[in-house]
This record gives structure tokens, sequence and C-alpha cells, in this order.
């Protein structure tokens, strides 16, 4: 099932797929972005001309760099919407700003999003923290849905132990 703002959450079943982005976040750093390059490709525009008391004059070549460092900070900021978080039976594949973990339930004890903490992480069994930058405290709501859904699909998946371990 989808809920607003592109959430996945609901009943848990074998092929459910839980897909977790930001919202807030991805609409700052878009906005950023673009204003970033707008004023960049204005300030090249306007570099014409001397410098100073006429030591040096801008050549089509810094207003091309200026374009240039416009892009690549614009790209700089966009890196901040990579943050996702995907999870299903099997397990939770997290990716943050920089690096991505793929790990199975076994070794996640919990879900926690605590009050006050920008966003939410996986509580491992080895007592790490892997933070989930994709569930962030500013998305108010959406991002508590998201934890309910992950801690829906860790749930199922203790019962499914549990269930097995009764069988034998």
């Amino acid at each position: 099932m989808a809920a607003r703002g592109g959430w996945q959450t609901g009943g848990v079943s074998d092929s459910e797929l839980v897909r977790l982005k930001p919202r807030r976040i991805r609409v700052v750093c878009w906005v950023s972005a673009v204003a970033l390059l707008v004023v960049f490709t204005a300030v090249a525009t306007s570099l014409t001309g001397a410098t100073g008391n006429g030591y040096g004059t801008f050549q089509r070549g810094d207003q091309f760099a200026m374009v240039g460092l416009g892009v690549l900070g614009a790209l700089a900021i966009l890196l901040f919407t990579r943050p996702r978080v995907e999870a299903d039976a099997r397990g939770v594949r997290v990716r943050n700003v920089i690096g991505s973990y793929e790990l199975p339930w076994e070794v996640v004890r919990g879900v926690r999003f605590d009050r006050g903490a920008p966003w939410a992480s996986l509580e491992l069994h080895d007592d790490d923290l892997l933070p989930m930058v994709a569930l962030q405290a500013a998305d108010k709501e959406t991002a508590v849905e998201g934890v309910r859904a992950l801690r829906r699909l860790h749930q199922a998946h203790l019962a499914t132990l549990s269930g097995g371990a009764s069988a034998r």
C-alpha cells in the first residue's frame, strides 16, 4: 500500500517491500541546488572586463569555471537526497549520505526513533546503532509510519523465528 509522501506502509506479507525516502530534505536540497546554480551562473555572467586596477581581465574560461563550480556545489547539495531505506521479510537495506548497508533481520535487535533524535536508527545485536537518515524527524508523521512499518517487518521476522523454533 502506498501512503502519502511516497512512503510505503501497511500490513506485513511475504512479498512486502517497504521503501522509505525523506520528503522535506529532498525538497530543500533541490530548491537549494537550483538556487546555487542560478547564483553562480549570474555571477559568471557578470565576470567581464578588467579586475580592480586593471592587473588582469576576466576571460570566457573564468565564466565557465564559475558555472562549473556552481554545478559542483549543486551536486554536493544533492548528495543529501541520497538516503533511503528498503526492507522486506529477509532484511533491511540502508543507504545514507555516505555509505550503504545491507543487513539481515537476524542482526537487528530493534528499530529506534528516540525523542529528540534527528532520525531513526537500527539497534544491532552487537550494541551498535546504525542511523537511518531517510527517516527524519522533520518528516513528522510519515517518518513515524515508516518506523512502524519497519517494526512490523522486524516483528514478523521474530515471529517466524519463534514459530520455527517451536516446530522443532
